[in-house]
């Protein structure tokens, strides 16, 4: 998705240079007409981004809103700006002002991190007091990012946006509705449930026993859900991890083995090996791995948990560990055989960390 990508690195830009941005104009400039220009509007085209709009209310005159977008040479969006360390929720009396007089569907009020996005849902041409929408540069939520694209100039359309307005409004409202409920559960939602399968009287001593069976069953029914959410996210990770690993291993499976020779230093190497790890480890789950290149020792015989690797087949013998991790192989000059019993502690380290 384009626009989240490029939403993702306005987040980048932001967090390297907030503290930077020490006035509401700077974080117009480094911030907010970055959104804007993202949303594919040309803030160098007046006629198209209006900086300090005049929004005259009555008597009271020189009112400006930061920023008005126009398309098709009408007012569609007004944005009022504050400083990025401002809570923009702060200032919506402000935007409110200026909105009954601008002619915009639209207002915005941001402080460069969070932008909240207003409409007049239930009086018309009066601003409503709370957002239908909210998009977090820290936090982006898909959903949130799907909507925001019916803002963009390419595709700008104020059927869908109202629609979707309208159905976000109420589903935060039940939302919030819903949360209440999970926290202190109202006596009309237990008796709800209640009635469904108990017929004797609701006495309040009763009432209040459900009460708290009925918040304790919402918190299990929650909490029960999420984690059969992540043990399923677990399992396909594990499943994908296991056709890696098995990829992995056919790979190296498939080369010619007509060109392998294990050496009798090699199998000896091993036998040492496998000694100083008996230590620590049943000898079953010590396997060997001879490659054209090097002759390997793996744990449960799986790729993914290199223990060692002889270098054998050079004038010079290297010992490869692993006690840094499986991807910052160390390899060790042998003068002889015997030198591998100095390497225990790096040999039992490296399998301690699989």
């Amino acid at each position: 998705m384009e626009l989240k990508l490029k939403l993702e690195q306005l987040h980048q830009r932001v967090n390297g240079l907030k503290e930077q941005i020490q006035t509401e104009e700077a974080t117009k400039n480094a911030f907010v007409m970055p959104f804007i220009q993202i949303l594919g509007y040309d803030i160098f085209n007046p006629t198209e981004v209006i900086p300090e709009h005049i929004c005259d209310i009555g008597t009271k005159k020189g009112e400006k809103v930061d920023y008005v977008i126009r398309k098709n040479d009408e007012p569609i969006l007004i944005f009022e700006c504050k400083h990025w360390k401002e809570n923009a929720d702060a200032h919506n009396s402000q935007l409110h002002r200026y909105y009954h007089v601008s002619k915009a569907r639209f207002g915005v009020l941001t402080n460069g991190r969070v932008y909240n996005f207003y409409a007049d849902l239930e009086k018309p041409n009066i601003m409503d007091e709370k957002p239908f929408l909210t998009i977090d540069i820290e936090d982006l939520k898909d959903s949130s990012i799907k909507i925001l694209e019916s803002f963009t100039k390419n595709g700008y359309n104020l059927e869908t946006i109202l629609d979707s307005a309208e159905a976000l409004k109420y589903i935060k409202a039940i939302r919030k509705e819903f949360e209440k409920e999970i926290e202190n559960p109202t006596d009309e939602l237990v008796k709800l449930l209640v009635n469904r399968f108990f017929d004797k009287p609701l006495t309040a001593n009763r009432m209040l026993a459900f009460k708290e069976y009925a918040k304790k069953a919402l918190s299990i029914s929650i909490n029960e859900s999420i984690s059969d959410r992540l043990k399923s996210a677990l399992n396909i990770n594990e499943t994908i991890k296991k056709q890696e690993d098995n990829r992995v291993d056919v790979a190296d499976d498939s080369t010619d083995v007509s060109k392998i020779v294990t050496t009798e230093e090699e199998l000896e190497a091993f036998q040492i090996v496998k000694a100083i790890l008996r230590e620590k480890i049943s000898a079953t789950r010590i396997a060997p791995r001879d490659t054209q290149s090097y002759f390997g020792v793996l744990l449960d015989d799986n790729n993914r948990k290199p223990i060692c690797r002889f270098h054998f087949n050079t004038t010079n013998k290297y010992l490869e560990t692993f006690h840094n991790g499986k991807d910052a192989g160390e390899k060790n000059l042998l003068n002889s055989l015997d030198e591998i019993y100095g390497f225990r502690n790096q040999l039992h380290q490296t399998v301690d960390q699989y």
